[in-house]
């Protein structure tokens, strides 16, 4: 497994770090480390998803994410 942390704006308030959280937990290979505001950090297996595609799912929910490229 991998890590990777995402640049997230749009989130302002418990409700959208729920939000992200929940998005985040139902990717497949994705296993949720951190979510703060403004950004989230996961682990996710490289064989099952990429990071441009978690960014899209994030993305999907109304947020702009975007990877930072700091592999963890």
């Amino acid at each position: 497994m991998e890590q990777s942390t995402f640049n997230i704006s749009g989130m302002s308030c418990g409700h959208c770090l729920g939000q992200v959280t929940r998005v985040l937990s139902s990717l497949d290979g994705v296993r949720v480390d951190q979510v703060k505001l403004g950004e989230a950090t996961v682990g996710y297996e490289p064989k099952q998803i990429t990071p441009a595609e978690i960014a899209e799912a994030i993305n999907e929910a109304g947020y702009q994410a975007q990877p930072t490229g700091r592999a963890i």
